[in-house]
């Protein structure tokens, strides 16, 4: 039973006064009938009224000195921490009745401090995890160049048959290294919010065009058919920063060639929203586990990792797409089924014609 819900503490001293009064009425009473066969009220009105001011203040004394000493540098502790560093703590009032607020208080930080925990524990198995991707994808590019550059060192350059291919492959590593480097650079841009969008309005068909034409060769490599969902004949226009949505199509375009099947497709479709475009690209591949989607758009996060390393890249392009599209104040998200494929769709601010 939470006391302090049903009783404050003035109410709860009166309650005792009133018993202890109570209590030594019915002594006197009893003790005055069995001794003397009558009770003279009188004295009894000035005895219960003596003995409930006594009682009142000395219950009153014991919770103050007592009781309040003890619950007050707990109650002025919680609202230390609770209140923002170097700001003024306004709403502490040590003089008011504590005893009916504290509880809640101590379970409300008690249960920030639980969720703070928790917090710093998903934060910490996140360190670890990219870390580690980090290490991971930075490590067998190193590992590969110093195979190569020791063959070469170890009578390789004199060999023509070897030391151009080696060489071809070291600057191949080299070029993942870059990448992995700069996209890392373009993320932490991104959350620090130093990498600034330059808005301007353009036509979102022309440039999806552009990019189809872009990985046309990429697509006719797996004979997967790369196509509108039907013709656009009419502009439609949005405002965005039309480089950093480029890099988002070529991102979604590129995954959804490169994990697609042999002989697939990859769509790309426009729907007016109102005042929003959506764009979505969509692939009748093999689909993702919907136990894997919610981590799609982390760092260095693949579903199929030995697979999707020998496809190449740096891991780091959906998280990318996702900073950029949120950089825009809007969304992304995926939808997708196993054996069926999957669509990644996007909104923009639309812009009608000027």
């Amino acid at each position: 039973m939470n006391i302090e819900k049903n009783f404050r503490p003035k109410t709860l001293t009166l309650i005792t006064a009133t018993i202890i009064v109570v209590v030594l009425t019915i002594i006197y009473i009893l003790v005055s009938f069995i001794l003397y066969k009558e009770i003279n009220l009188l004295p009894l009105l000035i005895s219960d009224i003596c003995v409930f001011l006594v009682s009142y203040f000395v219950y009153n004394y014991i919770i103050e000195k007592f009781i309040y000493a003890k619950i007050k540098p707990i109650y002025k502790t919680i609202h230390t921490f609770k209140t923002p560093k170097g700001a003024k703590n306004k709403d502490l009032d040590l003089n008011k009745d504590i005893i009916t607020n504290v509880n809640q208080d101590v379970l409300n930080w008690a249960q920030d401090r639980k969720d703070e925990i928790e917090e710093l524990k998903k934060l910490e198995t996140y360190r670890r995890e990219f870390l580690g991707n980090v290490s991971h994808e930075l490590k067998t590019p190193l590992f590969n160049i110093q195979g190569y550059i020791l063959t070469l060192l170890d009578g390789g350059m004199d060999d023509t048959t070897i030391n151009k291919d080696y060489l071809l492959k070291t600057e191949k590593n080299i070029d993942r290294m870059v990448a992995i480097v700069e996209d890392l650079e373009a993320i932490s841009r991104f959350e620090s919010g130093e990498l600034q969008l330059e808005l301007t309005r353009f036509d979102m068909v022309s440039l999806a065009k552009e990019v189809l034409d872009f990985l046309e060769i990429k697509a006719k490599k797996k004979n997967i058919r790369v196509y509108f969902r039907q013709d656009y004949e009419k502009p439609i226009y949005v405002k965005a920063d039309k480089e950093k949505i480029r890099q988002v199509l070529i991102n979604l375009i590129d995954n959804s060639i490169k994990y697609n099947n042999d002989n697939g497709k990859t769509k790309v479709s426009f729907f007016d929203m109102d005042e929003n475009v959506l764009i979505e690209i969509t692939d009748n591949g093999i689909g993702i586990e919907a136990k894997d989607i919610p981590r799609l758009f982390e760092r260095f996060f693949r579903i199929d990792k030995s697979r999707s390393r020998g496809q190449g890249g740096s891991g780091l392009g959906l998280a990318i797409v996702k900073h950029i599209i949120e950089a825009h104040n809007q969304t992304i998200n995926v939808r997708s089924t196993i054996g069926v494929g999957t669509t990644f769709a996007f909104t923009l601010k639309k812009k009608d014609n000027c």
